[in-house]
């Protein structure tokens, strides 16, 4: 890590400060087993039984306790103050895939901001799990092998379009924009092809996680 970048060659779970649904670091876990920890998420990584390789951030949410037991050798400390610890994580992990978990579920802000970061960075695969749902940044083309009856939300983060097959509603000719026509609670009637232009955040429940992360996957490395 001598360049300031985590590399790892199997995917990698990214833990936050904040709220955990019972069971979501070990989902994580299972699909990325290298556990790197937002600035305090290293706390609830360890109040879980788990030693993150790298805590990354600008660690003024890190506990005394925490620092210690992961050491020097382990904290990455960001010190500019432009971008969220979010943010300072994911763009010093060079990996196939990141889960990102303890983003959402608490502060309204946060959430948001983490969404804004995904689609900044949309160069890495990245997933995160919420309460209800898995959220990502739609790649220019997207295959998703959903069965029928499938919820899918599109949410624009910026002005943005597209085209779909197997949408209920297609969002062919549709201008997207946050303060004009989103694409909430579509449905799938089979598998589901999208090709956009612009960020979009996409939305899946999360039984869908592991296709979503195989087509995320699939569409970057192609």
């Amino acid at each position: 890590m001598a360049d300031g970048v985590l590399h790892s060659r199997v995917g990698v779970t990214l833990i936050g400060g904040g709220a955990l649904q019972p069971g979501d670091l070990d989902l994580a876990l299972a699909h990325a087993p290298c556990l790197v920890a937002a600035d305090g998420g290293a706390d609830a990584a360890l109040a879980l039984g788990h030693m993150p390789v790298r805590a990354i951030g600008d660690l003024d949410s890190i506990s005394d306790a925490a620092r210690a037991a992961l050491g020097p050798d382990r904290l990455l400390h960001v010190a500019e103050q432009d971008s969220t610890d979010f943010a300072k994580a994911l763009t010093r992990i060079d990996a196939p895939f990141v889960i990102a978990t303890g983003f959402s579920g608490r502060r309204l802000d946060h959430t948001l901001a983490a969404l804004n970061v995904m689609v900044r960075h949309r160069h890495l695969p990245c997933i995160m799990l919420t309460a209800e749902d898995i959220a990502f940044a739609v790649p220019p083309q997207l295959d998703l092998p959903l069965a029928p009856g499938t919820r899918v939300s599109l949410f624009p983060m910026g002005p943005a379009e597209g085209r779909s097959t197997g949408l209920l509603w297609p969002i062919n000719g549709i201008a997207f924009a946050p303060d004009g026509p989103i694409g909430t609670s579509n449905a799938a009637l089979g598998p589901v092809t999208l090709a956009v232009t612009g960020p979009v955040i996409g939305l899946l429940p999360r039984d869908c996680l592991d296709l979503a992360l195989a087509a995320l996957t699939a569409a970057t490395s192609g």
